[in-house]
Protein backbone atom coordinates (compact mmCIF):
# COMPACT_ATOMS: atom_id res chain seq x y z
CA UNK A 1 0.00 0.00 0.00
CA UNK A 2 1.65 3.40 -0.85
CA UNK A 3 0.90 6.74 0.27
CA UNK A 4 1.88 9.85 -1.68
CA UNK A 5 1.97 13.61 0.64
CA UNK A 6 -1.65 14.01 0.42
CA UNK A 7 -2.20 10.72 1.91
CA UNK A 8 0.70 10.87 4.86
CA UNK A 9 -0.62 14.43 5.73
CA UNK A 10 -3.81 13.08 6.08
CA UNK A 11 -2.88 10.94 8.35
CA UNK A 12 -0.05 13.00 10.40
CA UNK A 13 0.13 16.47 11.70
CA UNK A 14 3.18 17.86 10.26
CA UNK A 15 3.45 20.36 7.24
CA UNK A 16 6.21 20.84 5.83
CA UNK A 17 9.29 22.38 6.46
CA UNK A 18 8.70 19.57 9.08
CA UNK A 19 6.81 17.08 7.29
CA UNK A 20 10.21 14.41 6.68
CA UNK A 21 8.73 11.93 4.82
CA UNK A 22 7.99 12.37 0.85
CA UNK A 23 6.54 8.30 0.44
CA UNK A 24 5.20 5.58 1.97
CA UNK A 25 5.88 2.64 0.17
CA UNK A 26 4.49 0.07 2.54
CA UNK A 27 2.21 0.01 5.46
CA UNK A 28 0.92 -2.72 7.85
CA UNK A 29 -1.25 -0.26 10.20
CA UNK A 30 -0.33 -0.41 14.16
CA UNK A 31 1.86 -3.00 13.03
CA UNK A 32 5.36 -1.76 10.17
CA UNK A 33 5.76 1.13 7.57
CA UNK A 34 8.35 1.76 5.36
CA UNK A 35 8.84 5.27 3.98
CA UNK A 36 11.28 7.72 2.12
CA UNK A 37 12.71 10.61 2.54
CA UNK A 38 13.99 12.15 -0.83
CA UNK A 39 17.08 14.44 0.74
CA UNK A 40 17.27 18.09 -1.41
CA UNK A 41 19.99 20.30 -1.51
CA UNK A 42 17.24 23.15 -0.52
CA UNK A 43 16.14 21.56 2.79
CA UNK A 44 15.72 24.32 5.50
CA UNK A 45 19.11 22.99 7.03
CA UNK A 46 21.59 23.13 4.31
CA UNK A 47 22.26 26.33 4.64
CA UNK A 48 23.70 26.13 8.33
CA UNK A 49 24.79 22.51 9.15
CA UNK A 50 27.39 22.60 7.59
CA UNK A 51 28.09 25.80 5.18
CA UNK A 52 29.51 24.28 2.11
CA UNK A 53 29.76 20.58 3.56
CA UNK A 54 25.61 20.66 4.19
CA UNK A 55 24.83 16.79 6.53
CA UNK A 56 21.11 15.90 7.36
CA UNK A 57 21.38 16.39 11.41
CA UNK A 58 20.96 13.39 13.28
CA UNK A 59 17.80 15.22 15.28
CA UNK A 60 16.03 15.36 12.24
CA UNK A 61 17.23 11.40 10.81
CA UNK A 62 15.04 10.49 14.02
CA UNK A 63 12.67 12.85 13.83
CA UNK A 64 12.06 11.33 10.00
CA UNK A 65 12.44 7.84 11.85
CA UNK A 66 9.25 8.69 14.52
CA UNK A 67 7.42 10.41 11.73
CA UNK A 68 7.41 6.99 9.88
CA UNK A 69 6.54 5.23 13.13
CA UNK A 70 3.76 8.08 13.80
CA UNK A 71 2.35 6.54 10.41
CA UNK A 72 1.80 3.29 11.82
CA UNK A 73 0.27 4.16 14.60
CA UNK A 74 -2.00 6.96 13.70
CA UNK A 75 -3.24 5.35 10.60
CA UNK A 76 -5.32 3.13 13.04
CA UNK A 77 -8.79 4.06 13.00
CA UNK A 78 -9.31 4.64 17.20
CA UNK A 79 -6.34 7.03 16.27
CA UNK A 80 -7.37 9.26 13.22
CA UNK A 81 -6.64 12.63 13.94
CA UNK A 82 -4.46 12.21 17.14
CA UNK A 83 -0.97 13.60 17.37
CA UNK A 84 1.64 10.80 18.78
CA UNK A 85 4.02 12.64 20.65
CA UNK A 86 7.72 11.09 21.76
CA UNK A 87 7.68 9.36 25.08
CA UNK A 88 11.61 8.14 24.82
CA UNK A 89 14.16 8.17 22.18
CA UNK A 90 16.84 5.29 23.14
CA UNK A 91 20.04 2.92 21.88
CA UNK A 92 20.21 5.68 18.89
CA UNK A 93 23.33 5.04 17.05
CA UNK A 94 24.34 6.98 13.59
CA UNK A 95 26.67 4.99 10.99
CA UNK A 96 27.20 6.95 8.11
CA UNK A 97 26.27 10.85 6.74
CA UNK A 98 23.30 11.44 5.05
CA UNK A 99 23.69 14.05 2.48
CA UNK A 100 21.73 16.15 0.15
CA UNK A 101 21.26 13.52 -2.81
CA UNK A 102 20.58 11.22 -0.73
CA UNK A 103 17.32 8.57 -0.32
CA UNK A 104 16.41 7.73 3.09
CA UNK A 105 14.84 4.10 3.67
CA UNK A 106 12.81 4.34 6.77
CA UNK A 107 11.18 1.75 8.55
CA UNK A 108 9.75 1.49 12.02
CA UNK A 109 8.34 -2.03 13.82
CA UNK A 110 6.28 -1.30 16.51
CA UNK A 111 7.21 -4.04 19.54
CA UNK A 112 4.52 -3.30 22.13
CA UNK A 113 1.91 -0.76 22.31
CA UNK A 114 0.13 -1.10 26.16
CA UNK A 115 -3.12 1.86 26.03
CA UNK A 116 -1.75 5.12 24.77
CA UNK A 117 2.17 4.24 25.12
CA UNK A 118 4.15 2.39 22.67
CA UNK A 119 7.57 1.57 21.40
CA UNK A 120 9.17 1.10 18.30
CA UNK A 121 12.32 -0.17 16.54
CA UNK A 122 13.39 2.14 13.76
CA UNK A 123 15.84 2.18 11.26
CA UNK A 124 17.46 4.65 8.40
CA UNK A 125 19.51 3.33 5.63
CA UNK A 126 21.00 4.83 2.25
CA UNK A 127 21.71 2.54 -0.71
CA UNK A 128 20.76 -0.50 1.77
CA UNK A 129 23.57 0.62 3.99
CA UNK A 130 22.69 1.45 7.92
CA UNK A 131 22.79 5.40 8.53
CA UNK A 132 20.87 5.18 11.88
CA UNK A 133 19.06 2.79 14.50
CA UNK A 134 17.02 3.26 17.51
CA UNK A 135 13.96 2.40 19.83
CA UNK A 136 11.59 4.98 20.06
CA UNK A 137 8.48 5.20 22.54
CA UNK A 138 5.69 7.45 22.33
CA UNK A 139 2.63 8.77 23.76
CA UNK A 140 -0.67 9.02 21.75
CA UNK A 141 -2.59 11.80 23.00
CA UNK A 142 -6.07 10.88 24.05
CA UNK A 143 -9.42 12.64 23.34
Amino acid sequence: MGLGRSEIEAILPHRPPFLLIDEVVELEPGSRVVARKHVRDDEFWTAGHFPGRPVMPGVLIVEAMAQTGAVAVLSEEQNRGRIAFFAGIDDVRFKRIVEPGDELELECTLERIRGPIGRGRATAKVGGKLAARGTLTFAVEQA
